[in-house]
């Protein structure tokens, strides 16, 4: 994997790219979704097949030149509207979607990933089902604060040193994939990617921790519960292995530094959804407000401060690199752009190219939350949990109003099923594959990925669907 110093040029990039925040709104306003053809949502359909499949049927190719393939459907859905709509209107819209998605998600990515990658934890745990299981309840709790991305890389590397006596260590690095790297990040914004583009689409920052904590309580207690007797399972069988105490055991953080930082971008987010002073100016059409503006600099400053303060030894303890988010911010760009003409035509609503799939969506006139859910869920497994969101949110009407009240149970539905689905397979959301890198590095056996699926299937599933009958019915 190759890497770049905070001195190349994809941060001075950011840095003036936070210029550009903005307001919530659809990147498809810019254009009328009934009248688009709907062969301007095949490169949107492509470049989620492309991350997909990409990583299984051409590995080799796809990590040295993922970017080619994510510029290639961008150009392929800025042409078609250029050709459809003239070169005004796809200016228009590249710069909407750009502004109001992209650079918010993407640099408060950066300023989580940067920071949470400068603390390191070490300590003489032994791996125990009660240690690991505890590890696994500290991830689940946090990841809602700093980000799946951030709590994964935080505990991950000390989940596996102390289960590294273990012959039979697989399965804890499943269910953590499970618990820590997607259900604990359900509760807010900064938790999971896909709350944070609802975040920015109107959702209010603490909706979704005072709607979805029964579900997302429900979840990790009863996974927690299964993961304790599955991994007391295996420890039974153990030969030989050191049954040291836990008590007197050392515990060092380094990079504290990085807490702090983390909560100067938890709180600049917060703050941009209270504080509107109604100040702001317009590019392109699209609205740029101050409060937004803050917001993006303030997570430029929290990443740039974090690479400063922190000493290089201790990402590299972390086995800290820049591969991962540079991965991300490639992709993101190019599905970003192709969604600009998908989210046009889900606005358009019965009369555009999708009434068919709304009409899936809903029972005897009503949105029918159980199909939300599922629709939502495994389309989040396979093809990445947050354009999904964006996708379902807009197929429920998109209007972040009417999602809070008369269908706050569809919203539900949808931010469960991003959130939660993501974890049946490696690919379904960014930290997963994270996670199953570091561990198979670090020599654990992991399944691959369909035998990760077998796991997912036989563990979440008949979760999923006790969740689906005691909230969504």
């Amino acid at each position: 994997m190759s890497a770049f110093s905070p001195g190349c040029s994809v941060l001075p990039s950011l840095s003036a790219s936070a210029m550009m925040a903005a307001t919530p709104a659809m990147a498809g306003e810019a254009f009328d979704g009934a009248r688009l053809p709907w062969p301007l949502a095949l490169p949107f359909a492509g470049i989620l097949l492309s991350i997909a499949l990409g990583p299984l049927v051409v590995k080799e190719w796809w990590h040295i030149h993922y970017a080619k393939a994510a510029l290639f459907w961008a150009i392929m859905a800025l042409g078609g509207l250029i050709a459809v709509e003239g070169l005004p209107a796809a200016a228009a819209g590249f710069v909407q979607s750009m502004a109001l998605d992209y650079l918010p998600f993407i640099l408060m990515l950066f300023a989580l990933y940067t920071a949470a990658g400068g603390i390191s934890v070490e300590s003489t745990l032994s791996g125990s089902p009660p240690v690991n299981t505890t590890i696994l309840a500290l991830g689940t709790m946090i990841a809602s604060i700093i980000g799946t991305t951030g709590a994964s890389m935080i505990l991950i590397r000390p989940l596996i040193r102390a289960n590294c006596a273990r012959s039979c260590n697989a399965h804890v690095v499943v269910f953590f994939i499970f618990l820590v790297s997607n259900i604990g990040g359900v509760l807010t914004p900064l938790g999971n990617p896909p709350l944070f583009l609802g975040f920015l689409r109107g959702i209010d920052f603490f909706w979704t921790a005072r709607n979805l904590w029964p579900q997302a309580l429900f979840a990790s207690v009863v996974l927690l519960a299964i993961f304790f007797l599955v991994d007391s399972y295996f420890y039974r069988r153990e030969e030989n292995l050191p049954r040291a105490e836990t008590a007197g055991v050392k515990l060092r953080v380094s990079g504290r530094a990085n807490i702090l930082l983390i909560g100067i971008a938890i709180l600049a987010i917060a703050a941009s959804g209270f504080w509107r002073p109604g100040i702001g100016f317009e590019v392109f059409g699209t609205r740029i407000e101050l409060q937004n503006l803050i917001r993006e600099a303030v997570m430029v400053f929290v990443g740039l401060v974090s690479l400063r303060l922190t000493n290089p030894g201790v990402r590299a303890a972390n086995g800290f690199e820049w591969e991962p988010i540079r991965e991300v911010a490639y992709l993101f760009a190019g599905i970003f752009i192709c969604i600009i003409p998908v989210m046009a035509m889900l606005e358009a609503g019965a009369k555009g190219p999708f009434s068919a799939a709304i009409n899936l969506l809903a029972r005897n006139g009503a949105p029918d939350n159980a199909v939300y859910f599922w629709a939502t869920g495994i389309l989040s497994s396979f093809l990445d949990n947050a354009p999904t969101y964006l996708v379902f949110i807009q197929l429920a009407g998109g209007n972040p109003v009417a999602l809070m009240g008369p269908l706050a149970k569809t919203l539900t539905a949808i931010s469960l099923g991003a959130a939660f689905m993501g974890a049946n397979t490696y690919i379904g959301n960014a930290p997963n594959f994270m996670v199953y890198a570091i561990a198979r590095r670090a020599g654990v056996k992991m399944p691959g990925f369909f035998p990760y699926m077998i796991w997912s299937g036989a563990t979440l599933f008949p979760v999923f669907a006790a969740l689906t009958f005691l909230f969504l019915m």
